[in-house]
């Protein structure tokens, strides 16, 4: 059922004509139906929301991107507005109260900062691949409707002399700009232990400005690093960041979260849970996520609405494979 807030959303979007905000409301509650067990509604929302994306005439648009930068901007940040919502996600109940705690904050910045005090905004997510570190830089943007900007690591660091530092300064200067959610993936790349003896001179210079910068930053945006490889980082980068979240690999409850939610849609009746929870110890989510999928579409290419117990396990098993 929709609370209070999502049908006050949904009047004022209808009547500003902002039907991206709107859409997603719906599919807010779409989500929440769904973790209560209304399959069939759940499903409905999803179908006619998408129906009325691909009819021209509701007038969907994609939101309007940020003021066009500068070249080397452009080369350095892509954009998106992505949809994603922390209802899409299962985490372990610590962490989902952490980063809820996170938003509270952030949504209380005003108040906060009225008091001499700053809301949690520098984050470092940290875990082992597939955990979900990047899907909930895409969920903070998605329950705060900003934009979503990942920084290109590819294009930030050079070989040359103070060009990476140079471009780093454009990057915290748009952060400081226009507000939005900045994203560092595979940060272990620009913020690797400076006493590393296979570190260069020029990366120790530019893990110190990017210290600096990160401690004088006091923009509006939030500022999300995420790394596979906590054990390279400097120590001093951790006493920069507001929040260090750890992510690991799902346990049977979580697994089993993550499972039947991506299946939701589908008849999973004869499936036996607990055992394929059993079966998909040590994967993923990502990799729960992808052997659901494969299952799926095995079914559907099959002409069937139902996923047999042997399918999804034959799917996980694969995961498993695909490591060697």
């Amino acid at each position: 059922m929709a609370t209070a807030d999502q049908l006050k959303g949904l009047i004022r979007s209808s009547a500003a004509g902002d039907n991206a905000t709107f859409y997603g409301i719906v599919l807010q509650i779409a989500a929440n139906e769904l973790q209560s067990g209304h399959v069939k509604l759940a499903g409905e929302l999803r179908k006619l929301v998408e129906g009325a994306k691909s009819d021209k005439r509701a007038g969907f648009a994609k939101p309007v991107g940020y003021a066009q930068p500068s070249s080397d901007l452009a080369g350095l940040l892509t954009v998106a507005y992505p949809k994603t919502r922390l209802s899409d996600m299962a985490f372990a109940d610590p962490l989902r109260a952490r980063i809820d705690r996170v938003l509270t904050e952030y949504r209380a910045s005003e108040r906060l900062r009225s008091h001499g005090f700053s809301p949690m905004r520098k984050l470092l997510l940290v875990g082992v691949p597939g955990t979900g570190k990047t899907m909930t830089a895409a969920a903070l943007a998605g329950e705060l409707e900003m934009p979503l900007f990942s920084i290109r690591l590819d294009s930030l660091i050079t070989s040359f002399m103070g060009e990476t530092a140079r471009k780093l300064r454009v990057v915290f200067d748009e952060i400081k700009a226009t507000r939005g959610v900045y994203f560092f993936d595979e940060f272990d790349a620009l913020g690797s232990d400076r006493s590393s003896n296979n570190d260069v001179g020029e990366i120790r210079r530019v893990l110190n400005s990017f210290l600096q910068m990160l401690e004088q930053d006091d923009s509006d945006s939030m500022i999300v690093c995420a790394t596979n490889f906590v054990g390279m980082l400097d120590r001093a980068l951790f006493r920069r960041f507001d929040a260090v979240l750890e992510y690991s690999l799902p346990d049977g409850e979580i697994a089993l979260r993550v499972m039947q939610g991506r299946l939701a849609l589908l008849d999973t009746s004869t499936i036996d849970w607990q055992q394929a929870a059993t079966c998909a110890k040590g994967l993923s989510h990502a990799e729960m996520v992808a052997a659901c999928e494969q299952a799926a579409k095995n079914a559907i290419l099959d002409q069937k609405t139902s996923v047999r117990n042997s399918e999804l396990e034959s799917a996980i098993q694969e995961r498993f494979s695909h490591r060697a």
